[in-house]
């Protein structure tokens, strides 16, 4: 499907790890945030494992990466962050978590729910898979009324699901206009310039040097439906 979607009113996206988000979403939640949609975006975990840095503190860490994550929302636009504060990579798919999300579905009301794909090939980091197999049933499980009542609260049905690195997508988001908001978004983490974005924060050149790598990602989801830079996903309808 080359035909973006009309801008949700609401949106929900759930990534395992701060930063996760904007890398697999980043650029569509920003067009949609400009064109007035309410996002809500969830972090899983507390990202507490997320460095290189043998001195780090975890718990100093944990404190970082959310103002982080709060600063990369900030510029992407989202409404309201959430998080669920699970161990970094210990998280594990259990019926509480996928209660967990279907509470948040069944709270914030969103049209679109946007995760990781949890069929991805390959997908070697568990928090994602996990966190992508809770999304999934999460969203099926806010929209039936016989499932968690005692949330205390009306189902929900989101018209759809938007998984980023799919393993085999069928939708892609034009982000040529998005792109530097998406940049900018990535690079509040600041945590993560180390160990995922090859030293950003360093200088103009290592600067540039991740710029143009997050340029080719988006170059080259973007061919398949001849866009100069997307996004990709696997939609799937509710």
């Amino acid at each position: 499907m080359t035909n973006p979607l009309a801008p949700p009113g609401r949106a929900l996206a759930i990534g395992a790890h701060p930063d996760d988000v904007e890398f697999g979403a980043g650029g569509t939640l920003a067009g949609w945030a400009r064109a007035g949609c309410r996002i809500v975006l969830v972090v899983v975990t507390d990202g507490s494992k997320g460095t290189w840095d043998r001195q780090q503190s975890p718990a100093a860490l944990v404190e970082q990466r959310q103002a982080e994550q709060r600063a990369a929302a900030a510029e992407l636009g989202v409404t309201e962050v959430v998080f669920l504060g699970h161990v970094d990579g210990e998280l594990e798919y259990t019926m509480d978590l996928r209660s967990q999300i279907a509470k948040l579905i069944r709270t914030h009301r969103p049209d679109i729910v946007l995760s990781h794909d949890p069929w991805a090939r390959y997908e070697i980091h568990p928090d994602h898979r996990a966190t992508g197999w809770a999304a999934v049933d999460g969203a099926i499980a806010a929209r039936d009324h016989l499932f968690f009542p005692e949330h205390g609260l009306e189902a929900h049905r989101p018209d759809s699901l938007l998984l980023w690195r799919a393993a085999e997508p069928d939708h892609w988001e034009d982000i040529a206009q998005e792109f530097a908001t998406k940049l900018g978004a990535l690079l509040c983490h600041r945590s993560q310039h180390h160990t995922t974005m090859g030293d950003a924060g360093q200088g103009r050149e290592e600067r540039e040097t991740f710029e143009q790598q997050l340029r080719s990602v988006a170059a080259s989801q973007g061919a398949a439906v001849d866009l100069a830079a997307a996004e990709a996903f696997r939609l799937i309808r509710l």
